[in-house]
């Protein structure tokens, strides 16, 4: 008759202690396993602590499951909900800008005051004298609020002729013709609507 091998020893005989001595050899290479790997985790930067997950796990009884972190409560959601509807506020009309200066300066303009080229003012063919309007470079980004006070520009694709102060703030001199974006302000509007 044949002896059985291992711990298919009959009952009795040592086969169970070899059996729960197997299964404590295999709990320290566990162990040793995973505090090896979790040191070298550690040491290369790629765990994080315990407490920096605990926010993040949602325990589900027999199971974890990484569940996005929660937003910074920095404003309200139907705030930011109606923020990102309004990305942007389209322009009333786009197209090229030039600007006038000393040749022209305290010449009488279309509307009878005399050009002061350091003003924040500007020449359109068609808005009335005395609105705003907002300009935005978008060859540079910025913006400035100028009056309309004269006719103009009379040539080619330009929708607007700036003075040489209005240019200074937005970056254009010496630029010639730029593209911009013009928004009219309605009266009591002194600032630019937000980019």
């Amino acid at each position: 008759m044949r002896q059985p091998h291992g711990d298919a020893a009959e009952p009795g005989k040592g086969g169970g202690r070899r059996a729960a001595w197997w299964w404590r050899v295999f709990g320290v290479v566990c162990c040793v396993s995973v505090w090896g790997c979790s040191s070298w985790g550690r040491a290369q930067g790629l765990s994080a602590e315990a407490d920096a997950l605990a926010p993040h796990l949602l325990s589900v009884p027999g199971e974890a499951m990484l569940i996005d972190p929660p937003r910074p409560a920095t404003e309200d959601s139907a705030e930011s909900a109606q923020a990102s509807s309004q990305l942007r506020m389209p322009a009333d009309q786009v197209g090229l800008a030039s600007w006038y200066g000393a040749k022209f300066h305290k010449r009488r303009t279309a509307s009878g005051e005399p050009f002061d080229m350091k003003a924040l003012t500007a020449a359109h063919p068609t808005l009335p004298f005395g609105s705003r309007v907002c300009v935005r470079s978008q060859a540079t980004g910025r913006s400035v609020v100028v009056r309309i006070n004269d006719r103009g520009p009379h040539t080619g694709k330009r929708v607007i002729d700036l003075s040489r102060g209005a240019a200074e703030v937005l970056g254009m001199v010496g630029l010639g013709l730029k593209p911009v974006e013009l928004f009219a302000l309605e009266e009591g509007e002194r600032d630019c609507p937000a980019p």
